[in-house]
Protein backbone atom coordinates (compact mmCIF):
# COMPACT_ATOMS: atom_id res chain seq x y z
CA UNK A 1 0.00 0.00 0.00
CA UNK A 2 2.62 2.49 0.63
CA UNK A 3 4.46 1.69 -2.13
CA UNK A 4 1.79 2.66 -4.21
CA UNK A 5 0.81 6.19 -2.74
CA UNK A 6 5.05 6.62 -3.18
CA UNK A 7 3.94 5.85 -6.81
CA UNK A 8 0.80 8.07 -7.14
CA UNK A 9 2.48 10.93 -5.30
CA UNK A 10 5.68 10.80 -7.93
CA UNK A 11 3.02 10.74 -10.41
CA UNK A 12 1.82 14.11 -8.92
CA UNK A 13 4.92 15.42 -9.12
CA UNK A 14 5.76 14.93 -12.71
CA UNK A 15 2.61 16.35 -14.03
CA UNK A 16 2.99 19.59 -11.79
CA UNK A 17 6.84 19.61 -13.00
CA UNK A 18 5.42 19.64 -16.51
CA UNK A 19 2.65 21.76 -15.80
CA UNK A 20 4.90 24.51 -14.29
CA UNK A 21 7.56 24.02 -17.49
CA UNK A 22 4.20 24.86 -19.33
CA UNK A 23 3.91 28.44 -17.74
CA UNK A 24 7.44 29.42 -17.65
CA UNK A 25 9.08 31.72 -20.55
CA UNK A 26 6.14 30.66 -23.12
CA UNK A 27 2.76 31.13 -21.31
CA UNK A 28 1.95 32.36 -24.20
CA UNK A 29 2.53 29.76 -26.82
CA UNK A 30 0.33 28.44 -29.59
CA UNK A 31 0.93 24.66 -30.26
CA UNK A 32 4.22 24.74 -32.27
CA UNK A 33 4.33 23.10 -35.69
CA UNK A 34 7.01 22.27 -37.98
CA UNK A 35 7.40 25.02 -40.61
CA UNK A 36 10.97 26.54 -40.59
CA UNK A 37 10.29 29.56 -39.58
CA UNK A 38 14.24 30.93 -39.16
CA UNK A 39 14.51 30.15 -43.48
CA UNK A 40 11.26 32.19 -43.81
CA UNK A 41 12.64 35.07 -41.66
CA UNK A 42 16.25 34.91 -43.07
CA UNK A 43 14.47 35.02 -47.06
CA UNK A 44 12.42 38.77 -45.79
CA UNK A 45 15.37 39.89 -43.87
CA UNK A 46 17.79 39.55 -46.51
CA UNK A 47 16.03 39.38 -49.47
CA UNK A 48 13.35 41.67 -49.06
CA UNK A 49 12.92 43.87 -45.93
CA UNK A 50 16.98 44.81 -45.74
CA UNK A 51 17.47 45.35 -49.91
CA UNK A 52 14.46 47.76 -49.68
CA UNK A 53 15.11 49.79 -46.47
CA UNK A 54 18.64 50.26 -48.48
CA UNK A 55 16.57 51.16 -51.85
CA UNK A 56 15.11 53.64 -50.32
CA UNK A 57 17.77 55.29 -48.77
CA UNK A 58 19.46 55.80 -51.66
CA UNK A 59 16.40 57.62 -53.58
CA UNK A 60 16.27 59.70 -50.44
CA UNK A 61 19.94 60.66 -50.63
CA UNK A 62 19.65 61.70 -54.30
CA UNK A 63 15.83 63.99 -53.68
CA UNK A 64 18.90 65.53 -51.11
CA UNK A 65 21.24 65.85 -53.32
CA UNK A 66 19.16 67.19 -55.92
CA UNK A 67 17.11 69.68 -53.39
CA UNK A 68 20.45 71.33 -52.89
CA UNK A 69 20.57 71.92 -56.33
CA UNK A 70 16.97 73.33 -56.75
CA UNK A 71 17.44 75.37 -53.41
CA UNK A 72 20.44 77.11 -54.90
CA UNK A 73 18.38 78.19 -58.19
CA UNK A 74 14.84 77.62 -57.78
CA UNK A 75 14.47 77.57 -61.91
CA UNK A 76 11.70 74.97 -63.95
CA UNK A 77 14.28 72.30 -64.80
CA UNK A 78 15.43 72.21 -61.30
CA UNK A 79 11.84 72.01 -60.25
CA UNK A 80 10.99 69.30 -62.87
CA UNK A 81 13.88 67.20 -61.61
CA UNK A 82 13.40 67.41 -57.76
CA UNK A 83 9.95 66.35 -58.71
CA UNK A 84 11.24 62.86 -60.26
CA UNK A 85 13.43 62.37 -57.59
CA UNK A 86 10.11 63.04 -55.18
CA UNK A 87 8.03 61.04 -56.82
CA UNK A 88 10.59 58.14 -57.36
CA UNK A 89 11.57 58.33 -53.26
CA UNK A 90 7.64 58.01 -52.92
CA UNK A 91 7.01 55.01 -54.76
CA UNK A 92 10.46 53.60 -52.82
CA UNK A 93 8.72 54.44 -49.35
CA UNK A 94 5.48 51.91 -50.81
CA UNK A 95 8.02 49.08 -50.42
CA UNK A 96 9.09 49.97 -46.90
CA UNK A 97 6.26 51.14 -44.75
CA UNK A 98 4.95 47.49 -44.10
CA UNK A 99 8.17 47.25 -41.95
CA UNK A 100 6.83 48.97 -38.70
CA UNK A 101 9.09 46.71 -36.77
CA UNK A 102 12.09 46.68 -34.56
CA UNK A 103 13.97 50.49 -34.43
CA UNK A 104 11.41 51.73 -36.79
CA UNK A 105 8.57 51.30 -34.54
CA UNK A 106 10.61 52.67 -31.42
CA UNK A 107 10.90 55.95 -33.79
CA UNK A 108 7.69 55.79 -35.05
CA UNK A 109 9.07 55.76 -37.96
CA UNK A 110 5.66 55.49 -40.13
CA UNK A 111 3.88 58.52 -38.56
CA UNK A 112 6.67 60.70 -39.16
CA UNK A 113 7.00 59.51 -43.31
CA UNK A 114 3.48 59.14 -44.61
CA UNK A 115 0.71 60.91 -42.38
CA UNK A 116 -1.96 61.97 -44.78
CA UNK A 117 -3.70 64.39 -45.94
CA UNK A 118 -0.83 67.29 -44.54
CA UNK A 119 -1.83 70.28 -42.23
CA UNK A 120 -1.13 72.93 -44.52
CA UNK A 121 -1.56 75.04 -41.26
CA UNK A 122 1.18 73.21 -39.55
CA UNK A 123 3.34 73.51 -42.27
CA UNK A 124 2.97 77.31 -43.00
CA UNK A 125 2.94 78.17 -39.29
CA UNK A 126 6.84 76.59 -38.98
CA UNK A 127 7.74 78.00 -41.75
CA UNK A 128 6.49 81.77 -40.67
CA UNK A 129 7.85 81.43 -37.24
CA UNK A 130 11.26 79.33 -38.06
CA UNK A 131 11.25 77.75 -34.61
CA UNK A 132 9.77 73.74 -35.05
CA UNK A 133 10.58 70.62 -33.63
CA UNK A 134 10.25 68.45 -36.06
CA UNK A 135 10.26 65.16 -34.18
CA UNK A 136 7.82 66.31 -32.12
CA UNK A 137 4.36 64.09 -32.80
CA UNK A 138 2.36 67.18 -33.08
CA UNK A 139 4.54 67.36 -36.48
CA UNK A 140 3.44 64.36 -37.75
CA UNK A 141 1.01 66.06 -39.93
CA UNK A 142 3.81 68.71 -41.09
CA UNK A 143 6.38 66.36 -42.36
CA UNK A 144 7.89 63.30 -44.61
CA UNK A 145 6.40 62.71 -47.77
CA UNK A 146 2.67 64.38 -47.90
CA UNK A 147 4.51 67.51 -46.65
CA UNK A 148 7.37 67.56 -49.40
CA UNK A 149 4.06 66.82 -52.33
CA UNK A 150 2.59 70.26 -50.86
CA UNK A 151 5.82 71.88 -50.91
CA UNK A 152 6.74 70.73 -54.23
CA UNK A 153 3.10 71.39 -55.69
CA UNK A 154 0.58 72.75 -53.53
CA UNK A 155 2.32 76.36 -51.93
CA UNK A 156 1.43 78.22 -54.94
CA UNK A 157 -1.20 77.80 -58.20
CA UNK A 158 1.29 78.00 -60.71
CA UNK A 159 4.73 76.99 -61.20
CA UNK A 160 5.92 80.34 -61.32
CA UNK A 161 4.62 81.11 -58.59
CA UNK A 162 6.29 77.60 -57.05
CA UNK A 163 9.39 79.21 -57.91
CA UNK A 164 9.09 82.95 -56.34
CA UNK A 165 8.46 80.84 -53.06
CA UNK A 166 11.69 79.53 -52.85
CA UNK A 167 12.99 83.00 -53.10
CA UNK A 168 11.81 83.24 -49.73
CA UNK A 169 14.70 81.46 -47.00
CA UNK A 170 12.40 80.04 -44.87
CA UNK A 171 11.02 78.09 -47.53
CA UNK A 172 13.74 76.66 -48.64
CA UNK A 173 15.10 75.97 -44.72
CA UNK A 174 11.49 74.06 -44.22
CA UNK A 175 11.77 72.05 -47.43
CA UNK A 176 15.70 71.12 -46.57
CA UNK A 177 15.10 70.19 -42.98
CA UNK A 178 12.12 67.96 -43.95
CA UNK A 179 13.87 65.80 -46.55
CA UNK A 180 16.68 66.30 -44.18
CA UNK A 181 14.72 64.76 -41.28
CA UNK A 182 13.45 61.78 -43.92
CA UNK A 183 16.83 60.87 -44.72
CA UNK A 184 18.51 60.45 -41.13
CA UNK A 185 15.61 58.29 -39.78
CA UNK A 186 15.61 56.38 -42.72
CA UNK A 187 19.38 56.10 -41.71
CA UNK A 188 18.66 55.02 -38.78
CA UNK A 189 16.29 52.32 -39.04
CA UNK A 190 18.76 50.50 -42.46
CA UNK A 191 21.37 50.89 -39.27
CA UNK A 192 19.97 49.04 -36.73
CA UNK A 193 18.42 46.16 -39.27
CA UNK A 194 22.32 45.82 -40.54
CA UNK A 195 24.03 46.37 -36.97
CA UNK A 196 21.32 44.21 -34.46
CA UNK A 197 18.09 43.63 -35.73
CA UNK A 198 18.83 41.56 -38.26
CA UNK A 199 19.51 38.81 -35.59
CA UNK A 200 16.89 39.29 -33.38
CA UNK A 201 14.63 39.35 -36.15
CA UNK A 202 15.53 35.85 -37.53
CA UNK A 203 16.01 33.90 -34.74
CA UNK A 204 13.01 34.99 -32.62
CA UNK A 205 10.75 32.57 -34.18
CA UNK A 206 9.01 31.03 -31.14
CA UNK A 207 4.89 31.12 -31.15
CA UNK A 208 4.45 33.71 -28.69
CA UNK A 209 2.84 37.36 -28.56
CA UNK A 210 6.60 38.92 -28.50
CA UNK A 211 8.34 36.88 -30.93
CA UNK A 212 9.91 38.86 -34.08
CA UNK A 213 8.03 36.86 -36.43
CA UNK A 214 4.04 36.62 -34.59
CA UNK A 215 4.96 40.64 -34.65
CA UNK A 216 5.90 41.00 -38.23
CA UNK A 217 2.82 38.67 -39.04
CA UNK A 218 0.81 41.10 -37.10
CA UNK A 219 1.82 43.91 -38.51
CA UNK A 220 1.79 43.24 -42.06
CA UNK A 221 -1.95 42.51 -41.96
CA UNK A 222 -2.31 45.82 -39.81
CA UNK A 223 -0.57 47.60 -42.86
CA UNK A 224 -2.51 45.93 -45.02
CA UNK A 225 -6.00 46.38 -43.56
CA UNK A 226 -4.88 49.47 -42.43
CA UNK A 227 -2.54 51.29 -44.21
CA UNK A 228 -3.76 50.00 -47.83
CA UNK A 229 -7.02 49.03 -47.25
CA UNK A 230 -8.72 51.73 -44.91
CA UNK A 231 -6.27 54.98 -45.80
CA UNK A 232 -6.09 54.52 -49.19
CA UNK A 233 -9.07 53.98 -50.00
CA UNK A 234 -11.88 53.60 -47.39
CA UNK A 235 -11.20 56.95 -45.75
CA UNK A 236 -11.28 58.99 -48.55
CA UNK A 237 -14.31 56.83 -50.14
CA UNK A 238 -16.14 57.95 -47.15
CA UNK A 239 -16.72 54.09 -46.10
CA UNK A 240 -16.05 55.59 -42.64
CA UNK A 241 -17.92 58.70 -42.84
CA UNK A 242 -21.08 59.67 -43.95
CA UNK A 243 -19.99 61.48 -46.95
CA UNK A 244 -17.00 60.97 -49.08
CA UNK A 245 -13.37 62.81 -48.02
CA UNK A 246 -11.63 63.26 -51.20
CA UNK A 247 -9.33 65.80 -49.69
CA UNK A 248 -8.14 62.98 -47.46
CA UNK A 249 -6.56 60.88 -50.41
CA UNK A 250 -2.46 60.13 -50.61
CA UNK A 251 -0.35 62.51 -52.70
CA UNK A 252 -3.38 65.05 -53.59
CA UNK A 253 -0.61 68.10 -54.36
CA UNK A 254 1.06 65.74 -56.96
CA UNK A 255 -2.22 64.82 -58.46
CA UNK A 256 -1.18 61.96 -60.62
CA UNK A 257 -0.11 59.14 -58.90
CA UNK A 258 -2.15 58.39 -55.95
CA UNK A 259 -3.33 55.32 -57.98
CA UNK A 260 -0.23 53.95 -58.97
CA UNK A 261 1.19 54.37 -54.86
CA UNK A 262 -1.52 52.02 -54.47
CA UNK A 263 -1.11 49.29 -56.50
CA UNK A 264 3.04 49.56 -55.67
CA UNK A 265 1.97 48.83 -52.13
CA UNK A 266 -0.12 45.79 -53.17
CA UNK A 267 1.86 44.29 -55.31
CA UNK A 268 4.30 44.76 -52.35
CA UNK A 269 2.25 42.67 -49.83
CA UNK A 270 1.50 40.09 -52.36
CA UNK A 271 5.34 39.98 -52.85
CA UNK A 272 6.01 39.79 -49.63
CA UNK A 273 3.31 37.21 -48.76
CA UNK A 274 5.06 34.78 -51.55
CA UNK A 275 8.42 35.57 -50.24
CA UNK A 276 9.47 37.03 -53.44
CA UNK A 277 12.26 40.00 -53.54
CA UNK A 278 9.87 41.53 -56.77
CA UNK A 279 7.05 40.07 -58.66
CA UNK A 280 9.41 38.16 -60.96
CA UNK A 281 11.92 37.11 -58.29
CA UNK A 282 11.56 32.98 -57.46
CA UNK A 283 9.36 31.95 -54.85
CA UNK A 284 11.01 32.20 -51.07
CA UNK A 285 9.86 30.75 -47.95
CA UNK A 286 7.10 33.31 -47.04
CA UNK A 287 3.39 32.56 -46.32
CA UNK A 288 2.24 31.47 -49.55
CA UNK A 289 4.62 28.34 -48.59
CA UNK A 290 4.00 28.17 -44.76
CA UNK A 291 0.39 27.93 -45.72
CA UNK A 292 1.14 25.24 -48.01
CA UNK A 293 3.53 23.19 -45.39
CA UNK A 294 0.08 23.81 -43.20
CA UNK A 295 -1.13 21.78 -45.84
CA UNK A 296 -3.42 25.05 -47.00
CA UNK A 297 -2.48 25.34 -50.61
CA UNK A 298 -6.20 26.28 -50.98
CA UNK A 299 -6.09 29.46 -48.73
CA UNK A 300 -2.94 30.15 -50.21
CA UNK A 301 -3.81 30.43 -53.89
CA UNK A 302 -7.44 32.15 -52.69
CA UNK A 303 -5.25 35.19 -51.35
CA UNK A 304 -3.23 35.89 -54.11
CA UNK A 305 -6.48 34.94 -56.34
CA UNK A 306 -8.20 37.71 -54.06
CA UNK A 307 -5.31 40.59 -54.44
CA UNK A 308 -5.21 39.86 -58.13
CA UNK A 309 -9.18 40.18 -58.09
CA UNK A 310 -8.45 44.11 -56.13
CA UNK A 311 -5.37 44.66 -58.14
CA UNK A 312 -7.90 44.76 -61.00
CA UNK A 313 -10.35 46.99 -59.46
CA UNK A 314 -7.56 49.35 -58.75
CA UNK A 315 -6.24 49.79 -62.13
CA UNK A 316 -9.95 50.94 -63.40
CA UNK A 317 -9.25 53.84 -61.08
CA UNK A 318 -8.86 57.18 -62.30
CA UNK A 319 -4.79 57.77 -61.59
CA UNK A 320 -5.44 59.88 -58.88
CA UNK A 321 -7.47 58.74 -56.54
CA UNK A 322 -9.27 62.37 -55.10
CA UNK A 323 -10.50 62.90 -58.82
CA UNK A 324 -11.88 59.35 -58.80
CA UNK A 325 -13.77 59.96 -55.34
CA UNK A 326 -15.13 63.31 -56.98
CA UNK A 327 -16.22 61.53 -59.88
CA UNK A 328 -17.20 58.60 -58.91
CA UNK A 329 -16.65 57.32 -55.32
CA UNK A 330 -18.41 53.68 -55.89
CA UNK A 331 -15.42 52.39 -58.20
CA UNK A 332 -13.38 53.62 -54.96
CA UNK A 333 -15.98 51.58 -52.82
CA UNK A 334 -15.54 48.60 -54.84
CA UNK A 335 -11.93 48.36 -54.66
CA UNK A 336 -12.28 48.89 -51.30
CA UNK A 337 -14.71 45.57 -50.97
CA UNK A 338 -12.42 43.66 -53.09
CA UNK A 339 -9.04 44.76 -50.40
CA UNK A 340 -11.32 43.92 -47.38
CA UNK A 341 -11.65 40.61 -48.98
CA UNK A 342 -8.03 39.87 -48.42
CA UNK A 343 -8.37 40.74 -45.53
CA UNK A 344 -10.34 38.22 -44.03
CA UNK A 345 -8.21 35.68 -45.94
CA UNK A 346 -5.61 37.11 -44.05
CA UNK A 347 -6.58 37.99 -40.92
CA UNK A 348 -9.16 35.28 -40.05
CA UNK A 349 -8.13 32.21 -41.85
CA UNK A 350 -4.28 32.72 -42.35
CA UNK A 351 -3.81 33.52 -38.75
CA UNK A 352 -5.79 30.50 -37.75
CA UNK A 353 -3.69 28.89 -39.67
CA UNK A 354 -0.80 29.91 -38.03
CA UNK A 355 -2.19 29.76 -34.29
CA UNK A 356 -1.72 33.63 -34.27
CA UNK A 357 -3.49 35.47 -32.13
CA UNK A 358 -4.39 39.06 -33.41
CA UNK A 359 -2.35 41.93 -31.65
CA UNK A 360 -3.79 44.92 -32.49
CA UNK A 361 -6.86 46.45 -31.94
CA UNK A 362 -9.83 47.04 -35.13
CA UNK A 363 -11.20 50.36 -34.16
CA UNK A 364 -13.30 51.22 -37.76
CA UNK A 365 -16.39 49.84 -36.60
CA UNK A 366 -16.43 47.64 -39.76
Amino acid sequence: MMKKLVYIFAIMLVIVACSESDDTGSSTSATPDNYNRVAMQTNLADNIIIPRIQNLKSALQTLSDVNNTFTATPNQANLDNIRAAFVSAYKDWQLVEPFNIGQAEILQYNFKMNVYPTTVADIEANIANGNYDLLAAANNDAVGFPAVDYMLHGIAATDADILNKYANANYVTYLTDIIAQMNSLTQNVLTDWTSNYRTVFVNSTENTASSAVNKFINDYIFYFEKGLRANKFGIPAGVFSATSLSDKAEAIYNGTISRDLAIIALDNVQNIFNGKATSTSPTGEGFYKYLVALDRTDLATLINTRIDDARQKIQNLNADLKTQVEVDSVKMTEAYDALQLVVISLKVDMLQAFNVSVDYVDADGD
